[in-house]
């Protein structure tokens, strides 16, 4: 019912733009694909100064804008809720997860003071496409389909398996059940093949644009991968080419990883590494080198894989002649894992010698730990969860042939997953109502980055802010204040982000009014935006 009302209101404004808009008679803007990573480091992909070989996105790269200091919330399932809405996660509702309901700000599902990009662009004549995981309400009413989406193929919660569908995680196409809980999933689309999620969200992906071409209005479509969250589960062949690429360790990653950085400038000259708080590889056993080396090759594999799947996506723009006019936006929800412990989920369970018990094992089998997540996120601190530079920075690949200008080049102006909706309604001529059926609806967070695309300046001193469970930071222009605790006043650290990203150099007793006002203004910001009280204190 409300997304029908949404529907019908805002059709009123699609009828408007189109009568208003001189492009009406042959329908010029841009199609978008928004796709994105889970779990993924920073620096994991090529042209962010990773090892792993992703020809794929280097090519959107080259041929688009990379941005350097974009940031996500932390978590999986805020990010999502930011990035679907344009609002702070818990001015959607989502806070936290989605599995309790803690009051306003944490209700654990996108509320009704919020709109979906799906939901905007709908209104205004575009095919709405999604597939992967939704992961932003799970509860019948809470859908992708009922928030814009016209098609969909993918999971409504987390997914935590690559080769079985979970209990409690069934797969359903629009909105009806397509399959329940099985460790041995058909591939509809493909029977021969073997169910794999990476590919078979891709499957769908490229069914729905196919699908697309029958109308001429634009489409968004949205990929929602679970790759590289864990476990660790990739196909075969994908593990086999790194075999032996991780024998030299944690540290000598990241040591070669923050070189490549800066000399691609992704990292400014004085960005060193700061302490990773996890053994030197050199202390460990010749075995545990070679089971740590092996569970990085899985994880290496899986954004193999999920580039490979990219390809097929832009091939098959290629071939429907759109991929000019197609604005393509690659992101991650948050930096890579810690999850659990320094060697990962069973560590000592799990191992080499009985690969073939656990390669589709699914759920808790497997993860990289802390000590991969580091070296993923370098050099950053911090992963997933908290809002130092490790947990909250994403690469961005901008890739749009006829509305980027300057290909190839790097984008320093700081950016949010709330601008992604901006960016869409701006492109999109879409409008945004103030109050649907009496309701007020909050107002945008984000900015458009469609100044970026064009290579105009940008102003840089907005406030960005963050919280998630008491980890809460806020930034404006070079200055970034952060803290662990957001209860204890005494643990806030003040950074220079135009030279110590790695934040390695607290200012705050050098700069105490600076600490103040900032975070005053971030206390201002989580009272409005239902960040506070915490939920434990209400």
């Amino acid at each position: 019912m409300f997304r029908q009302f949404i529907v019908s209101m805002m059709f009123v404004t699609g009828i408007l733009f189109l009568f208003t808009n001189p492009l009406h008679a042959e329908d010029s803007r841009p199609n978008i694909v928004l796709i994105m990573a889970d779990d993924m480091g920073y620096s994991d992909i090529g042209c962010y100064g990773g090892e792993h070989p992703t020809p794929n996105l280097d090519a959107l790269a080259e041929g688009g804008v990379r941005f350097t200091q974009f940031y996500n919330t932390g978590r999986c399932c805020p990010t999502r809720a930011s990035l679907m809405t344009g609002l702070y996660s818990h001015e959607a509702g989502i806070g936290h997860m989605v599995y309790s309901n803690r009051g306003p700000g944490y209700l654990g599902y996108l509320n009704d003071q919020c709109l979906t990009i799906a939901e905007v662009l709908q209104a205004v004549g575009y095919q709405t496409m999604m597939t992967g995981k939704w992961h932003v309400g799970h509860a019948e009413g809470q859908w992708p389909t009922d928030r814009g989406f016209e098609q969909f193929y993918g999971i409504h919660i987390h997914i935590d398996s690559y080769f079985k569908v979970l209990g409690g995680c069934p797969v359903y196409h629009n909105g009806e059940l397509a399959i329940p809980a099985t460790a041995d999933p058909p591939n509809t689309l493909h029977p021969d093949e073997e169910w794999y999620t990476t590919d078979i969200f891709t499957d769908w992906a490229l069914k729905f644009l196919d699908e697309s071409t029958v109308s001429e209005k634009p489409f968004f479509l949205y990929v929602a991968y679970n790759s590289p969250h864990w476990p660790l589960e990739a196909p075969d062949e994908n593990v086999e080419h790194f075999q032996g690429t991780y024998d030299e360790g944690w540290d000598r990653l990241r040591e070669e990883r923050l070189a490549r950085m800066k000399e691609m400038g992704i990292v400014s000259p004085e960005s060193g590494l700061p302490p990773s708080g996890c053994p030197a590889w050199e202390t460990l056993s010749d075995e545990q080198r070679e089971e740590l080396s092996f569970r990085r090759a899985i994880y290496a594999a899986q954004i193999e894989r999920m580039d490979q799947n990219i390809g097929r996506i832009v091939d098959q723009l290629e071939q429907m002649n759109a991929l000019e006019d197609t604005l393509i936006l690659f992101l991650s929800d948050n930096g890579c894992s810690a999850e659990n412990g320094m060697f990962g989920w069973k560590a000592d369970e799990n191992r080499i010698e009985n690969f073939d018990q656990w390669r589709n094992q699914s759920g808790r089998s497997s993860s990289t730990g802390e000590a991969w997540a580091v070296a993923s996120n370098t050099p950053f601190r911090r992963y997933k969860r908290w809002v130092h530079e490790g947990g909250i920075s994403t690469p961005l690949i901008a890739h749009w042939p006829e509305g980027i200008n300057d290909a190839g080049r790097l984008a320093h102006e700081p950016g949010h997953v709330v601008d992604v909706m901006a960016t869409c309604r701006d492109l999109a001529g879409a409008a945004y109502p103030d109050t649907i059926d009496g309701r007020a609806i909050r107002p945008l967070q984000g900015e458009s980055l469609t100044s970026v695309f064009a290579g105009r300046d940008v102003a840089t001193d907005r406030m960005i802010f963050w919280e998630h469970e008491r980890h809460a930071a806020v930034r404006q222009g070079d200055w970034k204040l952060v803290t662990e605790d957001a209860a204890d006043l005494n643990l806030w650290e003040l950074y220079d982000m135009s030279v110590d990203r790695s934040e390695t150099n607290d200012q705050s007793g050098v700069l105490p009014d600076r600490v103040e006002s900032m975070r005053e203004a971030w206390i201002s910001w989580a009272e409005q935006a239902d960040a506070l009280p915490f939920p434990g204190d209400r």
